[in-house]
C-alpha cells in the first residue's frame, strides 16, 4: 500500500477460522523478525495455535520461531507450482542444458517428475506415502551441482529440479495440516488464507482504491481499523456507531 508515494507494509490479522477481522497495523519492515514479534503478539493474545498464511519465507520463519503449526495456503502453493512447472518443462523435456544427463535422468522422468509433484500438491494426501514420493523425487536431483560447483554463472535445469523438489518436500507438512487439525469446538481449517485475503479485499484495498491512497500514514490504520470493525457486525445487528461518534 503506498502513503505519499511510499509503500507502507500493513499487516492484516484474521481469525481463519470465523473470517473475522482482528487487527490491522503498519509495520516497519516484511522482514522475518518483525513479522514474527507481530505474530507472536496477536496469537498471545487470541491463543493462537495455528498460523494460516501465504507461503512467503518470512512467515514461515515466524511461525517457527513462535512455536506456530502452520497452513499454508494450498492455493498459493498451487498457483507457484503450476507458474514453475509452466516455465520449466520445457527447458526439462528436451534436456536443454544437458544437466539431466549429466546425472543419470532421461528427460521423459524429469517431466514426469514434475507432472506427479503438480499432482501431489493438488491432492494433498497427508499419508506417509505421498511424503514418501516427494522424498523420492528430489532424492532423484540430489546430485545435481550448484553453479559453484557446475561452475556456470546460473543454475542449471537439474539444480532448479533439485531445490524446487526440496521446497516441495520441506513444505508438506505446512500444506496438509488442516487435513487432520480440529480445533477445541470441532473447527476445522479449508486449507487457503481466502478468509485474511477478503479481509483484506473488503476491509483495506477498497477503501484504498476509492480514495486513491490515504492522505496521512494514521488513516492506514485507524480507518481500515473502523472499516473492518463495522464490516465485522454484519452478519449480527449491525455496527454501534455510538461507540465511535461522539
Amino acid at each position: 500500500m503506498t502513503w505519499a508515494g511510499q509503500w507502507l507494509t500493513v499487516g492484516v490479522g484474521v481469525d481463519a477460522v470465523h473470517g473475522l477481522a482482528l487487527t490491522v497495523d503498519v509495520l516497519d519492515t516484511a522482514e522475518a523478525a518483525t513479522l514474527t514479534a507481530w505474530i507472536a503478539e496477536i496469537a498471545d493474545e487470541v491463543g493462537a495455535t495455528v498460523l494460516v498464511s501465504d507461503d512467503a519465507d518470512g512467515v514461515k520463519t515466524a511461525a517457527d520461531q513462535t512455536g506456530l503449526d502452520q497452513q499454508v495456503c494450498t492455493a498459493h502453493v498451487v498457483r507457484n507450482t503450476d507458474a514453475w512447472a509452466e516455465r520449466m518443462v520445457p527447458g526439462l523435456a528436451r534436456d536443454a542444458d544437458g544437466s539431466l544427463a549429466a546425472i543419470g535422468v532421461d528427460p521423459a522422468e524429469a517431466v514426469a517428475d514434475v507432472a506427479r509433484r503438480i499432482a501431489l500438491m493438488r491432492t494433498r494426501d497427508p499419508t506417509p506415502a505421498a511424503s514418501q514420493q516427494l522424498r523420492d523425487i528430489h532424492r532423484r536431483y540430489r546430485q545435481a551441482g550448484s553453479p559453484h560447483q557446475a561452475q556456470t554463472a546460473t543454475m542449471r535445469l537439474a539444480y532448479r529440479l533439485r531445490l524446487f523438489s526440496l521446497d516441495r518436500w520441506n513444505l508438506w507438512t505446512r500444506l496438509t495440516r488442516y487435513r487432520s487439525w480440529e480445533g477445541p469446538a470441532k473447527e476445522t481449517l479449508d486449507g487457503t488464507n481466502n478468509a485474511t485475503e477478503r479481509a483484506i479485499g473488503w476491509w483495506v484495498k477498497e477503501r484504498y482504491r476509492t480514495m486513491r491512497g490515504y492522505k496521512q500514514q494514521t488513516s492506514v490504520e485507524h480507518v481500515s481499523r473502523l472499516i473492518a470493525w463495522a464490516g465485522s457486525q454484519l452478519d449480527g445487528a449491525g455496527a454501534d456507531l455510538a461507540l465511535v461518534v461522539p
